[in-house]
């Protein structure tokens, strides 16, 4: 074999395998158009979330700059597409008082959402002893007397989109559900127990993903 005749073998080997990787680019690519042009036709729309009551067990800020709490809510979420499901991983729920968490974070059972389909979850959440910036406990003081505290229950969490046989990556997931609890001869609270109060707000909850 002549020199020339190995020149000519590896021209032939290199155009060979650049064939070969622009065919793999293509198909990639093609996978990838795919994807996104169902993902703009289908249009996926974020899930809504009600928050349908909140139960408070224990609610004690009598030691300044501590704060114990106990509640159970109860959070609907419903699903608006009619060809996307939505897989929810990884979701915390908690409560927080002028942006300050004021109770452990409880995680939700990992969920697959059916279109237009409703879930409902009954979590409790609750915090011991928890340290509460010294402003915040005079403000949080000021409203219990008023006989009305402000307090917000958030969802953290990931979800992903599944369309067909595709899922999407995780996307972020942020709920801010306002609650608002009256105590005292103004509460509108329905006793349900030994020291427990349940209050029934159905508010539509602030959803970003």
């Amino acid at each position: 074999m002549t020199a020339k005749d190995c020149g000519n073998h590896g021209k032939g080997r290199r155009r060979f395998f650049r064939g070969v990787i622009a065919c793999i680019l293509f198909f990639l690519l093609l996978v990838l158009f795919t994807i996104f042009l169902i993902w703009v036709i289908l249009r996926p729309s974020k899930p809504s979330f009600i928050l349908q009551d909140t139960t408070v067990f224990a609610f004690n800020a009598s030691t300044p700059n501590f704060l114990t709490s106990n509640f159970q809510v109860t959070i609907s979420s419903r699903n608006p597409n009619d060809r996307i499901g939505i897989y929810y991983d990884r979701t915390n729920v908690y409560a927080t008082y002028r942006n300050q968490q004021i109770t452990l974070r409880t995680a939700l059972p990992p969920t697959y959402q059916g279109h237009n389909e409703i879930n409902v979850w009954s979590p409790f959440i609750y915090g011991n002893m928890v340290p509460i910036a010294p402003e915040f406990s005079v403000s949080l003081g000021t409203e219990q007397a008023a006989g009305s505290v402000f307090l917000m229950i958030k969802i953290d969490g990931r979800v992903r989109w599944k369309v067909g046989t595709f899922v999407s990556g995780r996307y972020h997931l942020y709920v801010r559900c306002p609650a608002y609890l009256n105590f005292g001869s103004n509460s509108n609270g329905v006793s349900v127990g030994e020291n427990a109060i349940k209050f029934q707000f159905v508010t539509r909850c602030r959803v970003s993903v």
